[in-house]
């Protein structure tokens, strides 16, 4: 608990010397000047100053289990079976991946303060510093199996669209079919994952990650336009009560999903689409298909007017990009 004891102090953004430190710790100052170079390999900024300190800049918002579990109503609140919180971690779905392989998880949530080994779509890395975004996967089981999924990956896109607004985020667009994107710049993706049967019982693993407070010296590492939440609302966002509000509409969203499929919801999702009416180029395995973008029919599939005419696509190894 050293290291979390440490972060919750540094948490005020406040000096705090190596002596302070150590004697609130019960440690040495050699032990702290050792954690606060792991912090540091870790991308977290800590400025050092002789004589003053260390200090965390702007300081920081911890994640808090207690604090999710506050923002969440009563009724989402007991369907969330269990929290499991770590500092860094290779990736939270992989963490859930492998507890789905041992045993029931359904409704359990894993979070992280760092990923350092998160994936997007197509095996692509998502850059994770340090107690800056929030980086989360939900397990949901399913009792009708993989088949009765399509469109799960634009709902969970969907229902973090509106919890952002309800966090006082408006703007937000949705791109077919895992991003989240504002004015163009990509602000969160969602990753899905299944271990199960094709036609029997299923557990999902729901990853999100959501770019909070992306530090700017991080942008050459990321290779697409990219935003913040900080950016768009101009202030602080707080994760906690971001992840309460994203697990009341998500796990709402999930339940009506399982009664009733994606589509109830197509059109919804269509007026939040970015891509509406614009030419793009849908990259297939080694292939490419040009046409213009006509949001998504009844099951969440994406329906393009080609040179050929009208064609679908669904989910799976597909990159959709604007065309100039």
């Amino acid at each position: 608990m050293t290291i979390r004891s440490l972060l919750s102090i540094l948490a005020d953004g406040k000096f705090h010397s190596g002596r302070e430190l150590g004697e609130e710790l019960g440690i040495s100052r050699s032990a702290i000047w050792k954690h606060m170079r792991r912090l540091e390999e870790g991308g977290l900024e800590i400025y050092s100053v002789k004589g003053r300190g260390y200090r965390v800049p702007g300081g920081l918002e911890l994640l808090d289990g207690e604090l999710i579990r506050q923002a969440l109503s009563e009724e989402v609140s007991n369907k969330i079976d269990a929290m499991s919180l770590e500092l860094t971690i290779p990736s939270t779905n992989e963490q859930a991946m492998k507890a789905c392989q041992q045993e029931n998880c359904h409704g359990r949530l894993y979070l992280a303060e760092q990923q350092t080994a998160g994936r997007g779509r197509r095996g692509r890395p998502w850059v994770s510093p340090f107690a800056r975004n929030l980086y989360f996967s939900l397990v949901w089981r399913f009792e009708q199996g993989a088949a009765a999924l399509e469109g799960l990956s634009l709902l969970v896109g969907l229902a973090t669209v509106k919890a952002l607004e309800k966090n006082g985020i408006s703007g937000v667009q949705l791109k077919w079919p895992n991003d989240l994107l504002y004015q163009n710049k990509k602000l969160a993706g969602v990753l899905i994952e299944l271990n199960g049967e094709a036609s029997g019982q299923c557990q999902v693993v729901i990853g999100v990650g959501i770019n909070v407070e992306m530090p700017q010296d991080l942008s050459d590492k990321i290779d697409q336009p990219w935003t913040d939440l900080k950016t768009i609302a101009g202030t602080r966002v707080s994760r906690n009560q971001l992840m309460g509000h994203i697990l009341n509409e998500l796990v709402s969203s999930l339940e009506s999903f399982e009664a009733e499929g994606f589509s109830e919801l197509a059109e919804e999702w269509q007026s939040y689409h970015a891509l509406q009416g614009q030419q793009v180029a849908l990259q297939l395995g080694n292939g490419t298909v040009v046409g213009v973008c006509q949001g998504i029919d009844a099951s969440g599939a994406l329906l393009l007017d080609t040179e050929s005419g009208r064609e679908v696509f669904h989910g799976g190894e597909i990159s959709v990009q604007r065309t100039l």
